[in-house]
């Protein structure tokens, strides 16, 4: 097999998925601003001590966390095993500056695995490229780094670079060694020179895929993805951010590939104590969909609190989206591309033997699809089963373009149904 139908049969399970839970948690989540505070503000690791000396999440229950995963339909979740300032959830034997040396005193990575794998979830593991902690880590005149600009941080240029790949490198493994079947690993970033095989990449992949041969990765190591010979550490699938794709994700060759959104509930990826700005339960089941019409994943972000606690307006958004997938999940699980142009009532998903019709408001007593490649034998409304009418009106003549193939659903008085939206299933010959 080459590179792509590798990734074809890797992906497969992910693609069923389509909708995972990320976790951005660290030291600063204490701070409620932004994960990447440290850069911002210039902030020294002797300044930066004090978090790491009075980080306790006396209130993390990584079963909760799992729990409210599953009840919102999520199939899988990522948490921040290291983020760019270096700290480590988990019990690393390569550096002291990790969780079991705070004041928490646990491996929460463990923890997160455990709770997460007994509710049926699949594992995934973030993990930065980059560290402003490692003394090996280039710092100044690095774009990203904290001490960029700070004279005293002159020598530390990273002539010593080497020592910090292998340290990743070991960590890496770790995660890969320590913590059973791992189903997602996720790495972020590359940027300037430090892309590809100044991570020594394609080592570092064959490493993950010598312990886990299964897991997926992510496209941030750098190479390109859509390329017809993408390179082995280009990944499984793309990762845009904040953003949903006009059109999907495609090849060169316009085949398409595996792709997720990672997109934040409210404007931040970690706790911030004073951003209210949450996405309501129906933004995020029309971001869901219509990363699903067009064949792609939606990995939601939660950041919980210095304590360990997910934001009740999160838990909030989640429990009612969770309410809408135990009702019209079918049409997201195992779904994609349904080969129809977007119509004005919503989004379009295709499943085995079936189309799904996401209405976002409806107001007449008809909905009409255009050039349906497909034989439809039945309707029914996805929440509660009921019969749906797809007699052509007494008046539909009057109203159907040439050359077009129109298909009439008459739908039921929606107003009264579900206001996060409603799923017509469209029953198919193939």
């Amino acid at each position: 097999m080459n590179i792509q139908e590798e990734r074809a049969l890797r992906t497969k399970g992910y693609c069923h998925d389509r909708f995972g839970m990320f976790i951005h948690w660290g030291l600063y989540s204490i701070i409620a601003e932004n994960e990447w505070i440290r850069n911002h503000k210039r902030i020294t690791i002797e300044d930066y001590q004090k978090y790491f000396d009075t980080f306790n999440p006396t209130n993390y229950d990584p079963k909760k966390w799992a729990k409210l995963a599953k009840q919102a339909g999520m199939k899988y979740a990522v948490l921040t095993t290291k983020h760019h300032d270096g700290f480590c959830l988990f019990d690393s034997q390569y550096t002291d500056y990790k969780a079991t040396n705070t004041p928490a005193g646990r491996d929460l990575v463990r923890e997160y695995v455990d709770a997460f794998r007994a509710e049926g979830i699949k594992i995934g593991l973030y993990y930065s490229l980059l560290d402003w902690h490692h003394p090996d880590y280039p710092a100044y005149g690095d774009m990203h780094h904290p001490m960029r600009d700070n004279e005293d941080f002159k020598e530390q240029r990273g002539q010593h670079f080497e020592r910090y790949v292998e340290y990743m490198h070991n960590q890496v493994r770790e995660l890969m060694t320590n913590y059973g079947k791992i189903d997602i690993m996720w790495f972020d970033f590359h940027y300037g020179e430090m892309t590809g095989e100044k991570w020594e990449a394609t080592k570092l992949v064959n490493m993950v895929r010598s312990i886990n041969p299964d897991v997926i990765i992510d496209n941030r190591m750098g190479g390109d993805i859509t390329s017809a010979n993408p390179e082995i550490y280009s990944g499984d699938f793309g990762s845009p951010e904040q953003m949903i794709p006009v059109g999907g994700m495609t090849d060169v060759n316009g085949n398409p590939i595996p792709w997720e959104t990672c997109i934040t509930l409210n404007d931040h990826w970690c706790y911030n104590a004073n951003d209210l700005n949450y996405k309501s339960s129906k933004n995020v089941i029309n971001m869901l969909m219509e990363c699903v019409s067009k064949g792609g994943n939606l990995l939601l972000n939660v950041g919980p609190d210095a304590k360990g606690n997910i934001p009740e307006m999160s838990v909030k958004v989640l429990e009612e989206v969770g309410e809408w997938m135990r009702l019209n999940g079918e049409c997201v699980y195992g779904c994609g591309i349904a080969d129809i142009k977007k119509h004005d009532f919503g989004r379009i998903t295709k499943g085995e033997g079936a189309l799904y019709l996401y209405v976002q408001d409806c107001c007449s007593e008809h909905i009409a699809i255009y050039d349906c490649p497909y034989k439809v034998i039945g309707a029914r409304l996805l929440c509660d089963g009921r019969e749906l009418s797809t007699n052509l009106p007494w008046n539909a003549h009057s109203y159907e373009i040439d050359g077009h193939s129109v298909i009439f659903v008459r739908t039921p008085p929606f107003a009264k149904l579900n206001g996060n939206g409603n799923v017509i299933k469209l029953i198919i010959e193939e």
